[in-house]
């Protein structure tokens, strides 16, 4: 099978136990109940949310409609539910389509019982596909305790990066607010800030989902599963807290730009005072030279214009000096 693509696929898997794994049929005209060999520990079986198919088989595979309502609802978040001798467990995975924004992550529904695993997603989750390899290494899982810890850490696993990079980001827009002759877009921040909160709207709700799991008193959930699980809480929460420091930080960092610009309309307004303030007064000397009335100095002399000239520098020098003296420039 083509572990490229496998998660945009339905599969079936028989798992021993020992970490091998056959291959069963998937399609709706397989006979379900004679499906799964003698030896295998469990079944792991994914469907596709709009497939047609997908609903009837899963009622005759949970046989419940509480189940098969849930893992085939149109809008989820995050969370476990234990029901019988089962979980309900939904998490989310980052996407990886081409083109698609990595922070709308895609979300995979989980049953999970002590004889099988059925799961259902739409669109390609990189966790599956590493589980698939797995899987064809002959590195299975062993129970189903076992296959949702390792879909839990792989699910953290991509997520990891992401923050990384969100991180290495606001470390550059920081660098930049700092030095006054760098550019820095608001446009990069309020992203940063977007994607950090979308993120974290799903991170939280994912910790707690794991830990009502790992706290369950179901059998098929071993020591070593619940030590994983565990792990996966843990980092979990850790990169919730990382989120919310980016938040934090890109407020700091959205008030130091506001002050920055702040700081330069200022400097801007206050040079544009002064250059007011210097021709306030040659203004109005002009001002009052060019009146159309009579007894107006200097009519008939060939010489005021220039006197006036001189004048006016004259004044201009002096207004230089004293704003100088007065350290406004």
């Amino acid at each position: 099978m083509n572990t490229k693509n496998a998660t945009s696929e339905a599969f079936a898997f028989a798992l021993d136990g020992r970490g091998h794994a056959q291959a069963l049929a998937s399609d709706a005209n397989a006979q379900i109940e004679n499906s799964k060999p003698a030896k295998s520990a469990f079944v792991w079986r994914h469907f596709l949310r709009n497939d047609a198919t997908t609903r009837p088989q899963l009622q005759e595979l949970a046989g419940d409609s509480f189940v098969v309502d849930a893992l085939t609802a149109s809008e989820t978040r995050p969370r476990c539910t234990v029901h019988g001798e089962g979980a309900l467990l939904i998490l989310r995975g980052v996407n990886i389509e081409h083109g698609a924004e990595p922070e709308d992550m895609v979300s995979i529904r989980l049953w999970i019982t002590a004889n099988q695993v059925l799961s259902v997603g739409q669109r390609p989750l990189r966790a599956l596909n590493d589980l698939m390899a797995a899987m064809l290494r002959d590195q299975a899982p062993k129970s189903p305790g076992d296959l949702v810890a390792k879909l839990a850490l792989r699910l953290v696993d991509e997520v990891e990066p992401l923050v990384a990079d969100i991180n290495a980001q606001v470390d550059d827009l920081e660098e930049k607010v700092l030095d006054a002759s760098a550019e820095t877009s608001r446009g990069s921040l309020a992203d940063i800030r977007r994607i950090s909160i979308v993120l974290r709207r799903y991170m939280l709700p994912q910790r707690d989902a794991l830990t009502t799991l790992l706290i369950e008193d179901l059998a098929w959930l071993k020591e070593r599963d619940r030590s994983r699980l565990r792990e996966a809480s843990e980092r979990v929460t850790r990169l919730g807290e990382d989120l919310d420091a980016i938040r934090d930080r890109a407020q700091v960092v959205h008030d130091q730009l506001m002050d920055k610009r702040a700081e330069t309309m200022n400097k801007q307004m206050f040079l544009l005072s002064i250059v007011a303030a210097l021709f306030l007064p040659l203004g109005l000397l002009t001002g009052l030279l060019g009146i159309n009335v009579g007894g107006m100095p200097g009519v008939d002399s060939p010489y005021a214009f220039t006197i006036v000239c001189i004048s006016l520098v004259a004044i201009g020098g002096f207004q230089f000096w004293l704003f100088k003296k007065m350290g406004l420039m």
